[in-house]
């Protein structure tokens, strides 16, 4: 399941969109595993005692609770996104009641990366990332090869930055000329300069 494209800005495009690492489901699944097993010794025991009806009551109930565990995870798995787009940085978690976190990039600060030796090996590790928002800082765990999103979040800061200072170069020049033309309207008024000359200028400035 992808992020939508509804959520997004008009000429905004995604570059990174991330569910959280199979690690996410290490807990609930492991629980499973423990029923299952725990299960089959008790279906394979006497049960003819007391004790050993309980035995299976017990570790049935387990095995349902725990596979709704691994259901509800899943869920949670699939309506939970890291995204990166070309202005900010997306974070939505939540199956029915949902949060979510929202950083533009240009008050993205610093980003961090921690990852353990067990982590390093199954691919995954937390981000830090600071920025100008209210919250100062926002954790992010689970997340694949967060070495690689790191460097994704810097390459579309860069790509912002120059985007931004791409429309300000465009900006200011429009706005010198403008202010050019209302100069010279001006001296046209005053009889500084004579029409042929304001509609020379005026081509000139014009292209």
């Amino acid at each position: 399941m992808t992020f939508s494209q509804k959520n997004l800005n008009a000429n905004e495009t995604i570059a990174l969109d991330l569910h959280p690492h199979w690690w996410y489901f290490a807990g609930p699944v492991a629980a499973l595993v423990v029923s299952i097993i725990g299960g089959i010794w008790a279906l394979t025991t006497d049960g003819g005692s007391n004790a050993g009806k309980a035995m299976r009551v017990i570790f049935l109930a387990a095995l349902v609770l725990t596979a709704i565990w691994v259901v509800a995870r899943y869920l949670k798995w699939m309506t939970t996104h890291f995204v990166i787009t070309s202005h900010r940085l997306i974070f939505r978690t939540g199956v029915l009641a949902k949060s979510g976190i929202e950083i533009p990039l240009e008050r993205v600060n610093n980003v961090n990366f921690n990852q353990s030796v067990f982590e390093r090996v199954l691919g995954a590790g937390d981000l830090l990332i600071e920025s100008g928002g209210e919250d100062g800082q926002s954790r992010f765990s689970d997340i694949k090869h967060p070495d690689q999103v790191q460097r994704m979040i810097h390459s579309q800061m860069e790509l912002a930055a120059e985007r931004r200072g791409s429309y300000s170069r465009n900006t200011a020049g429009t706005t010198s000329v403008a202010e050019e033309l209302e100069r010279l309207e001006g001296m046209l008024q005053r009889g500084t300069l004579s029409p042929e000359e304001f509609d020379a200028q005026k081509r000139r400035l014009l292209g």
